[in-house]
């Protein structure tokens, strides 16, 4: 019997897929789980419907992700570091703070695990800060670090 599945199911297959199963294996453990469908002539049009419109949606979602890191790319902020009598700076800039100045200064909510910071920033000057906005697209934008 063949049977779309609803779900995820463990050794037999993901969420979408169309896989042939035994009869009872399918009626009692699949179907009776609701874990799928029985693939008719009409569940499987709809899958390929449903199919269309998520990759329609993925589409949009990839495209405006592209226009945010270019929109992003122009913009830049600005932090302030503490700095002692001997030169050396007090703390460092994390990417908690740079995340709360993003949404601060410009107004986008950016998470800070998105951020991609290789170390803590210890000094003074400019940097550019690379951002995953979504799973395909990386984006950038300036910080200025000056002494307070």
């Amino acid at each position: 019997m063949k049977v779309i599945l609803t779900e995820d199911v463990k050794n037999v297959g993901k969420k979408g897929d169309v896989v042939e199963l035994k009869d009872t294996y399918a009626r009692n453990c699949i179907i009776g789980k609701k874990l799928g469908v029985e693939a008719t002539s009409t569940n499987l049009n709809n899958l390929k419907l449903s199919n269309a419109n998520n990759e329609k949606v993925a589409a949009q979602k990839l495209a405006d992700a592209k226009e945010f890191a270019k929109e992003l790319e122009t913009k830049k902020i600005v932090l302030y570091i503490k700095k002692g009598q001997d030169g050396r700076t007090f703390g460092s800039i994390s990417s908690k703070e740079i995340a709360e100045a993003v949404k601060s200064q410009l107004g986008y909510d950016i998470d800070k695990k998105k951020i991609n910071l290789r170390e803590p920033i210890r000094f003074p000057g400019s940097f550019t800060i690379e951002v995953k906005v979504h799973p395909q697209v990386m984006a950038n934008f300036g910080l200025e670090v000056e002494e307070k």
